[in-house]
């Protein structure tokens, strides 16, 4: 057997191709293990998001409007709220709010959940002294997948069920 100089000698052994690879794939396993936490780090972070930035908004709106409602009624769509026809006392997507005016008269307002083209949002309509309605004065919240209202022991509850599922319990009275 002969052995050739280092000038002869060309490429690499099987086992450096060998201890390369494994480097090479340990390397990019690890890569992958963190790509893979930081896409589950995001998700929990936007989930998060509507808890920590959306829901405080929305809790602050709801509540000045429903500590500011003399009374308040339920009912299954816009229309029948305006009717004033077929209120409801189990959970219901909108809410009529009646508002006691400086002058002592009252003001309507209601908060709906509903699909206007856009995707579901919560809306606030002030009611018109005269005309029909036309369209909510603003969107308060467009995250939640689901908003309903429903009344316990005479206090009136804003239920509202976020993008990932997790579930907020606003309470008001009447004044």
């Amino acid at each position: 057997m002969r052995i050739l100089p280092n000038k002869l000698r060309r490429g690499f052994t099987i086992l450096e191709l060998t201890v390369a690879m494994m480097v090479g794939m340990t390397v990019g396993a690890t890569i992958l293990a963190m790509l893979n936490q930081q896409v589950a780090f995001l998700k929990i972070f936007k989930a998060q998001s509507f808890l920590n930035e959306e829901a405080p908004i929305i809790s602050n709106h709801i509540s000045k409007l429903l500590l500011g409602a003399e009374r308040f009624r339920l009912h299954a769509t816009v229309e029948d709220a305006l009717a004033g026809a077929n209120p409801r006392l189990t959970d219901s997507p909108v809410c009529v709010l009646n508002f006691r005016q400086p002058d002592g008269s009252v003001r309507a307002g209601i908060l709906s959940f509903e699909d206007r083209g856009q995707g579901d949002a919560l809306y606030y309509y002030l009611v018109p002294l005269t005309g029909t309605l036309v369209a909510p004065e603003w969107a308060i919240t467009t995250m939640p997948t689901l908003v309903t209202f429903s009344v316990e022991s005479g206090i009136i509850r804003t239920r509202l069920t976020g993008p990932a599922g997790e579930e907020l319990t606003f309470s008001g009275a009447m004044q």
